[in-house]
């Protein structure tokens, strides 16, 4: 019988400041994510809806969950009932009894009750967390369930949700800021994610294909204990490093080429994001070496900048600024920095932005506009810092030494209350540390 990844203690504190939030009236139901197939009657391996994961830690499919603000029961659960038939095919199943004793559910039930009983447990609440509009099977189940719980014309003068709002506004917040647990286990992807990039940078040698880094990189995420990859690994030698979300891996890496793995690790939910650029031969070339360098400076620029006097825009605009003025010192940009800056000039060679929150998902949930006014850096929140510059082979306009060089160095930073925390700082960016192992 599967248990919480983490503590119950934590999943319960997870819920109790869910509950604390919710304003009087509100109630929070989410719905486990669905099984994606893959092709024919296979199925993709199962990954849970991160909010559901942060509330309650179950990993099964066909759940639904749902956080009643000052009503009695507070947290209700539907889950597949155990099936000695069907275990044999797919494991063993919690069940309504696991759901309870295991994840401290106040009640569970049958997923298969959940059209008798979701209506009644929707009365009392005037506003719903819930995500609308995305699987059309979890509109239809809770429009259904609003339509009975109002059919009795004795009872139509019933408090019902009127109103429905996003999850991510009131999760987003509390899943930014990461508890201690989290952060532990956040540090161990880290680590996992530092041994896969150091056997990528050993085997990234021309004659290699780009799909057997992805392979050594995916073992090496399994075999030292994490669930696998956060997210689809990347690996653009040559010309495909200058494809952003280069996914396909299909090419043969050349002598003289830079290769750019982003690749991280997910450990029990909590995933690292981590990109490097090294030089397949050993060595970065002239050229190489001073797109290199720019990035780099730039990067670790922006990654002292993470700290509570911050924002998010600006951090992002120290990107822009430092990266801007770099292009123009090279010449891939001419002008005035000031004008290529207010024209996004840059956006020729930079067209991302320099980072995100991370947590349970790569692109993690939390706000990065507050008002009028770019979010504050809080403590026990977690960001990317990855600059980058991508020049287009084909580009006729820059000095032709620049072609096709693509770069790209992300790390993983963990707000403090003083200097920030790179979880992600062993694993080698420096020149000199990737040559030296390029070359091994």
């Amino acid at each position: 019988m599967s248990a919480p990844f983490l503590a119950r203690e934590l999943y319960a504190q997870h819920r109790q400041r869910a509950l604390a939030a919710l304003p009087e009236g509100e109630a929070i139901l989410l719905f486990g994510a669905a099984p994606k197939g893959r092709n024919g009657d296979s199925e993709h391996r199962y990954r849970q809806d991160s909010h559901l994961l942060y509330l309650t830690g179950w990993t099964d499919p066909e759940v639904v969950v749902m956080l009643r603000g000052g009503e009695a029961p507070n947290f209700v659960m539907f889950v597949q009932p155990k099936d000695a038939v069907m275990e044999v095919w797919t494991g063993i199943r919690p069940g309504p009894e696991g759901a309870t004793t295991l994840y401290g559910a106040d009640e569970a039930h049958p997923i298969a009750e959940l059209a008798k009983r979701l209506p009644e447990l929707l009365v009392g609440f005037h506003t719903l967390h819930v995500r609308l509009g995305v699987h059309p099977h979890d509109d239809a189940v809770l429009m259904a369930a609003l339509a009975s719980a109002r059919k009795p014309a004795r009872e139509r003068q019933r408090v019902l949700p009127d109103a429905f709002v996003s999850p991510d506004r009131l999760l987003g917040q509390l899943r930014l800021i990461k508890s201690p647990e989290e952060l532990a286990l956040m540090r161990e992807a880290a680590a996992i994610t530092h041994e896969a990039h150091v056997a990528a940078m050993g085997a990234g040698k021309p004659g290699a294909k780009e799909y057997e880094l992805e392979a050594l990189i995916e073992y090496n995420f399994r075999a030292r204990g994490g669930d696998g990859p956060g997210y689809a690994s990347i690996v653009g030698s040559g010309p495909n490093a200058c494809i952003l979300h280069h996914v396909k891996n299909d090419r043969q890496i050349q002598d003289g080429d830079l290769v750019l793995v982003d690749a991280g690790c997910e450990r029990q939910g909590y995933t690292a994001d981590v990109t490097r650029t090294f030089p397949a031969s050993g060595t970065f070339s002239p050229a190489q070496r001073e797109i290199y360098e720019l990035v780099l400076s730039v990067q670790l620029a922006c990654i002292d900048l993470v700290r509570p006097t911050s924002t998010f825009k600006q951090v992002s605009d120290a990107a822009i600024r430092g990266l801007t003025e770099g292009l123009v010192r090279l010449g891939l940009l001419s002008g005035d920095v000031e004008e290529l800056i207010q024209e996004k000039g840059y956006k020729r060679y930079y067209m991302h932005g320099i980072g995100h929150w991370l947590g349970l998902d790569v692109h993690d949930v939390g706000a990065y506009v507050e008002g009028q006014s770019s979010s504050p850096l809080r403590p026990g929140a977690v960001i990317t810092i990855e600059p980058g510059l991508y020049i287009p082979p084909d580009d006729t306009d820059c000095p032709p030494q620049y072609r096709g060089i693509g770069v790209r160095i992300e790390d993983d930073v963990l707000v403090t209350s003083g200097d920030p925390e790179v979880l992600t700082g062993s694993i080698p960016k420096t020149i000199e540390a990737i040559e030296a192992i390029c070359r091994r």
